[in-house]
């Protein structure tokens, strides 16, 4: 379980500082774009998601070492669990969808709650992000 609960802290902090270089970036580079809004806007939403696939499949990654390297539960449902395996429980997890074909035992079901809660929170902040540039994109008028 501690390995468990070392992992959570460590995603968290390391989907955060993710997170928030990949929209540092977006916000430094994107007025230097020569494109309409509109385009800016599709620069923004893809960025995030490239984001959010990735914080996904650190999750993914993790979860598969905790379940094969360490032996911190199974991953139930998969009939071979695989990479693969881990990273779509993790993409269900992290966006709360929550099929529920695949169900996590063990100690890793803590990692399966902070997920949900740490993807809710990150795409809480693309959300205020894609807003906040939108909002300039439209001050700006539709031919900048």
């Amino acid at each position: 379980m501690p390995s468990v609960i070392a992992a959570c802290c460590l995603l968290v902090v390391a989907t955060t500082v993710l997170h928030y270089e990949v929209l540092r970036l977006v916000n430094a580079r994107l007025p230097a774009l020569r494109m309409p809004g509109r385009a800016k806007l599709v620069v923004v939403i893809l960025a995030a998601f490239v984001a959010h696939a990735a914080e996904i499949g650190l999750y993914g990654l993790v979860l598969g070492a905790l379940v094969n390297g360490l032996g911190a539960g199974t991953l139930s449902g998969a009939a071979e669990p695989s990479i693969w395996s881990y990273i779509y429980f993790s993409a269900e997890t992290y966006t709360s969808l929550g099929f529920g074909d695949l169900t996590p035992t063990g100690p890793i079901r803590l990692l399966a709650g902070v997920e949900a809660l740490n993807g809710l929170l990150l795409i809480g902040w693309s959300a205020s992000f894609t807003y906040l540039a939108m909002e300039q994109f439209w001050k700006l008028g539709p031919d900048r």
